[in-house]
């Protein structure tokens, strides 16, 4: 679970850095409806990509001697 978070913070981060580089807006730290879709949809994602991930891996063990 870990994994996931650490993947969801860093695309989130990522997203951020780069829609505030191109919007350059005033609004300091506001968080906006927007950020919260983004980051709603950044999250889904990573737990989507987890849980791939994890059954992917669980089922390459499971061939293991």
């Amino acid at each position: 679970m870990q994994t996931i978070w650490m993947t969801a913070h860093y695309l989130a981060a990522l997203t951020h850095r780069r829609f505030s580089a191109l919007a350059r807006t005033r609004d300091g730290g506001a968080l906006s409806l927007e950020w919260i879709v983004i980051a709603g949809i950044v999250f889904a994602a990573a737990v989507a990509a987890g849980i791939v991930f994890n059954n992917a891996i669980s089922a390459e063990t499971a061939k293991l001697p």
